[in-house]
């Protein structure tokens, strides 16, 4: 079987393990040669750290709103699946899981891929693709998963970290996989929401945590030369927050010194995983 080692726990896993969920409530034992089989719809993911999770009652909402664009599994079975891979999680060491909604020829199933946590970066270079924006469903994790990840291979090989999407009309709307947010002074802005934007659950903490500091928090449309002389961070579950330090705005070290502020802030909200299912999971 094909192991890696976990750096913090320095225990064997299962590389790249992927479980399929059954329709009677519990865990596949199907063959683990067929476990990447199908066509992936919907997903999502969130960093474990040493058993604890900020806003996974959140990403279980997004997940379990965009499975409820299809006829099947349903609320409450997308609702066993969340609870039983939040109570499978590790409690040791670093992970990025992924659920999936996964078309297998004649329905769809739910699936979770279970991965080690690649390191946090503090800062990000960014590129824009020239033509237009070419996601079907934009407001859908994973809808866009393969055009996405070429954008950001296209930027790795541009010498970028991610790719940046902005409008037809010039604004700025998106990472391939980050939100983007600025500051105006001690306002946090943003762009609007919409069809066209992943309801991005890293911003939505953050912006609570900047109104609980008594700062204004807005939504603006902005083109890359409006944002040219302020802070710009990118923001997704995985690093948190990171300043942009190339392809938009401005850099300077301070910059960098109040971001990780806001990630000390951010890092506090984590509580254990099988503890913030109790909001959004039926009885």
């Amino acid at each position: 079987m094909n192991t890696e080692t976990n750096a913090a726990t320095g225990t064997a896993t299962t590389r790249h393990a992927r479980r399929w969920w059954d329709a009677d409530g519990g865990w596949s034992t199907a063959d683990t040669d067929a476990d990447d089989a199908g066509t992936v719809l919907v997903i999502d993911s969130w960093l474990v750290d040493e058993g604890r999770v900020r806003g996974l009652d959140r990403h279980a909402e997004r997940f379990r709103s965009a499975c409820d664009r299809f006829p099947e599994p349903g609320a409450d079975h997308t609702d066993r699946f969340m609870r039983a891979v939040a109570e499978s999680l590790p409690a040791r060491g670093r992970w990025f899981p992924r659920v999936e909604l996964v078309e297998t020829g004649p329905g769809t199933r739910l699936r979770m891929w279970l991965r080690p946590a690649p390191p946090r970066t503090e800062t990000v270079r960014l590129w824009t693709p020239t033509g237009p924006d070419r996601r079907r469903l934009p407001a859908v994790k994973g809808a866009d998963l393969d055009h996405l990840a070429s954008l950001r291979a296209a930027a790795t090989t541009a010498g970028a970290d991610e790719a940046l999407l902005v409008s037809t009309e010039g604004h700025v709307v998106e990472g391939a996989s980050t939100s983007i947010v600025w500051w105006r002074g001690d306002t946090l802005c943003g762009p609007p929401p919409g069809p066209g934007l992943l309801p991005g659950i890293t911003r939505s903490l953050l912006g609570e945590l900047a109104r609980t500091a008594g700062l204004q928090v807005v939504t603006e449309q902005a083109t890359a030369p409006d944002l040219a002389g302020l802070p710009v961070w990118t923001l997704n579950a995985l690093h948190g927050i990171r300043p942009v330090t190339e392809g938009l705005s401005r850099f300077q070290d301070t910059d960098a010194e109040a971001a990780e502020r806001w990630q000390s802030r951010l890092a506090a909200l984590a509580v254990p995983a099988g503890a913030s299912l109790i909001p959004v999971v039926n009885p």
